[in-house]
């Protein structure tokens, strides 16, 4: 019997393991597929995360602030981990809170979640490549090679969420910096047309949010605080630290100096959405006239073989035939 088999408990070998991993990779990958596959309403879950805001901005202004109290009683396996290892006390606690709002991440437990695979998936994934490398022996590695396979397991499952919110946030910036020269526009109209900044928001929220729920989002979240906050100028600067954005900061510093000084609106934001749409026609032109260069390697690696093989293969094969 392999001694490895003797380690293990219930009765299971090392092909037994290995056949139950692969089961589970199988079956998550089935699930994910499913998952992927189902199709849901962009603003559902935006819209729910609206309320939510909508209700937590209502509260906090009714109730009072002597009487706010932690209730400990339903608190998640998650939170009473971060809470034993003490991550919330950190300083860094407002810089995540923005850097998963930029991301989409606004739930109330999304700091707890965070933290949590933060210091689980080190765990998980250091441990599931001891058991490969040292128990299982997947791989024929040297002694070194096996502790430096354990260390990047842990390495990676340490900056996996970071990495995973840095992607969400990247996909989330793209896509409001693409959808901005519209919503000013529609913003335009809304102004001229007689609305207040908040109906202005709202609306142009309700329109862009089937085809960009981003800026959707976004916008719907500043026309909530804009009435619901103390201070307008306030939700206005919330909008920027959300988005993280210079053409964004643009908007914001001019819908500011609009609020403080009275200046008119539908100037401002439309020459900010023509200088936007510019800028967004030059990134495509300079992506246009980097194609060529681009294609070069492809041409030289994929379509020339072939072609040399269409036109010299006949030729070739004519000549083999008079030789032979």
């Amino acid at each position: 019997m392999n001694p490895l088999d003797q380690t293990l408990p219930f009765g299971l070998t090392g092909e037994g393991v290995l056949i139950l991993l692969s089961a589970s990779a199988a079956f998550l990958m089935v699930v994910a597929i499913w998952y992927g596959l189902l199709e849901r309403h962009p603003m559902e879950a935006r819209a729910k995360m609206l309320a939510s805001r909508r209700d937590e901005l209502r509260g906090s202004m009714l109730k009072d602030k002597g009487s706010r109290r932690r209730q400990k009683e339903g608190l998640s396996q998650m939170r009473r981990v971060v809470a034993a290892l003490k991550l919330l006390q950190s300083q860094q606690t407002d810089k995540l809170h923005d850097k998963l709002s930029q991301a989409g991440l606004r739930s109330r437990d999304a700091i707890i979640v965070f933290l949590f695979f933060k210091v689980a998936m080190p765990v998980v994934l250091g441990a599931l490549a001891f058991i490969a490398v040292y128990l299982l022996q997947v791989v024929d590695l040297s002694p070194g090679a096996r502790l430096l396979t354990v260390l990047g397991g842990v390495a990676l499952g340490f900056f996996s969420p970071e990495l995973y919110v840095s992607n969400q946030a990247g996909k989330r910036q793209k896509a409001i910096q693409k959808a901005l020269p519209d919503g000013l526009d529609l913003l335009v109209i809304c102004a001229e047309s007689g609305l207040s900044l908040d109906a202005a928001l709202d609306r142009v929220a309700n329109e862009l949010g089937a085809a960009n729920p981003e800026l959707g989002e976004e916008l719907q979240l500043t026309s909530i605080e804009l009435g619901f906050l103390p201070d307008r100028r306030q939700a206005l600067l919330n909008l920027n630290r959300r988005t993280n954005l210079p053409s964004v900061r643009g908007v914001v510093n001019t819908l500011v100096q609009t609020e403080k000084y009275g200046t008119p609106l539908s100037q401002s934001l439309r020459v900010l959405a023509n200088e936007f749409r510019d800028q967004r026609m030059l990134k495509a032109e300079e992506k246009a006239a980097r194609l060529p260069a681009t294609l070069t390697v492809p041409m030289i690696v994929f379509i020339l073989p072939t072609l040399f093989i269409v036109l010299i293969g006949p030729a070739i094969i004519s000549v083999m035939d008079n030789l032979g």
